[in-house]
């Protein structure tokens, strides 16, 4: 397969591109996530936070965070505004329902992202009683290689334990969340196969970016053969359609563009996706580094920073540097995500040079 666009795609990436610009001159905001903790219940191979079972950053409080939704209220549509409370481990926190019970009254759906070690029947009974819309599960591949990456002998028997539990609820989105690696990447159809028996409808697919303790184990990192090799899996696992599968939202795929996800690729951080992190760091994607991040909730007004302070996500000519300086391609993916941004603003992964031709 020729990495490079079809002249097809090209003139639906150009209608694609237009809309993305303008989509970023409206920048409605439409995911907001809120990293209520650095604590978690494992220590994972790839994690990019750092977190750990204690954490020397406590707990923003609920109040904190339902202040930042009252300044978004009177300038977002509830109901078409998700709230995500991400981590760390959330289901660390004793209060989501509190918090997912006031978000519910006020019209806001909600979710959360979790490794499944501490969803229960009991706590998932409590926590769609406080109105939780979506859940995602992380599942990193059969035990072994699951257990290897969350370095956590029970962690698979627990998330999988929530996929059952998940199995028998009507009426909520959930979908799995799988990175791969070199540990698991060949055991991919095994295990598509396995999800699909186990009642599993929605799969997404991660490649892991080498940032935090993933930037220093080798097996986490896919060589651009096995890079490639996942692209087609993912796009016959979808011509297949027994289950939806789609890649991440991390990059440009060239002439895999809507083969691998529903739509073109776009970077939604700071144009539609912010954050409020543990701290009250104001953000866009919570994997994006510090050095990107735009005022504290402790000090700015959240509309007034999400409005006037995220040019540098909704601009990208700046990233027009380096490997990116005369890449025919720029104008249709600007530079990767920005959470593949180093600390100078040089990219630090290309997907689309990663594509074998």
């Amino acid at each position: 397969m020729n990495k490079k666009p079809s002249i097809r795609k090209r003139i639906g990436l150009e209608i694609f591109r237009k809309m993305r610009h303008n989509n970023a001159r409206l920048h409605e905001l439409k995911t907001l996530f809120w990293e209520c903790t650095l604590r978690c219940n494992l220590s994972c191979q790839h994690c990019g936070s750092d977190c750990r079972s204690i954490s020397n950053q406590p707990d923003m409080p609920v109040a904190d965070f339902l202040k930042v939704i009252d300044q978004i209220t009177p300038h977002v549509n509830p109901n078409r505004t998700m709230i995500i409370f991400t981590g760390g481990e959330a289901l660390l926190r004793k209060d989501l329902e509190i918090c997912g019970a006031d978000l519910y009254l006020r019209g806001f759906p909600w979710g959360i992202v979790s490794n499944g070690m501490a969803l229960t029947a009991e706590r998932l009974k409590s926590l769609l009683a406080a109105g939780m819309h979506s859940i995602t599960i992380s599942i990193d591949g059969f035990e072994d290689a699951h257990n290897w990456l969350r370095n956590h002998p029970k962690s698979y028997s627990n998330a999988f334990n929530a996929v059952k539990l998940l199995t028998e609820v009507k009426d909520i989105a959930w979908d799995i969340v799988t990175c791969v690696n070199k540990k698991n990447i060949q055991s991919l159809p095994d295990f598509k196969e396995h999800l699909i028996q186990s009642g599993v409808k929605n799969w997404r697919i991660f490649t892991i970016f080498p940032v935090g303790r993933a930037a220093e184990l080798p097996e986490l990192q896919l060589s651009n053969e096995e890079f490639t090799h996942a692209l087609n899996f993912i796009r016959d696992t979808r011509i297949e359609n027994r289950i939806h599968l789609s890649y991440g939202c991390e990059g440009f795929l060239g002439n895999y563009e809507q083969e691998v996800r529903d739509h073109f690729y776009t970077c939604h951080a700071g144009i539609n996706v912010a954050s409020v992190l543990a701290d009250g760091s104001i953000s866009a994607c919570p994997s994006i580094r510090s050095n990107f991040h735009q005022g504290n909730i402790y000090k700015d007004d959240f509309m007034e920073v999400w409005n006037n302070r995220f040019e540098q996500f909704r601009n990208r000519d700046w990233a027009r540097k380096g490997k990116c300086a005369d890449c025919s391609m720029f104008r249709y993916c600007e530079g990767n995500g920005m959470h593949l941004q180093d600390n100078d603003g040089n990219l630090l992964v290309c997907h689309y040079n990663r594509i074998e031709k």
